[in-house]
């Protein structure tokens, strides 16, 4: 690959089939995990020469799909993952934050900070397991699959 290769992304859009409402908090941290994924990124999808790339993230049929165009609009690539490996996650992920959210409004700062421990630690473990998911299909630092695997949770949030 060339020095000059430019594997990043420049814009993300999450493809949601039926928006649902979400709380003020969710919609905040899907603005701010985009916002970092932007300023930030490291996005090598194999074979490829190089973007900077425009990423669509969605699901279809229980899967998630990244479907990969240049930045022109022309499509690059299409990578299509089972959610299975990554449900247990996401759903201690979904518990651990809506405890989380609750206990800011009343709890004492010593369980505030033990929520917000366990939610970084599940995060950190869905961004490996994201890694693991993508190998062989995109190359991602680790601060890219956590904001992506944020992403990941926003699309499967219903109401």
């Amino acid at each position: 690959m060339s020095g000059g290769a430019d594997y990043r992304l420049f814009a993300i859009v999450l493809d949601e089939a039926s928006v649902v409402h979400r709380s003020r908090a969710i919609e905040q941290e899907r603005e701010v995990a985009i916002y970092d994924l932007l300023e930030a990124n490291h996005f090598q999808l194999e074979d490829s020469p190089g973007g900077p790339y425009h990423l669509t993230l969605g699901l279809e049929e229980n899967r998630l799909v990244l479907d990969v165009r240049l930045e022109d609009g022309s499509p690059h690539g299409r990578v299509l993952l089972s959610l299975a490996p990554l449900r247990k996650t996401v759903k201690d992920y979904f518990l651990v934050c809506e405890s989380y959210y609750k206990a800011i409004r009343t709890a004492p700062p010593h369980q505030i900070e033990s929520l917000d421990m366990a939610r970084k630690t599940l995060h950190d473990e869905g961004a490996r397991e994201l890694q693991a998911r993508l190998a062989g299909k995109v190359q991602t630092d680790f601060d890219t699959a956590r904001r992506l695997f944020t992403l990941i949770c926003v699309l499967q949030m219903r109401g």
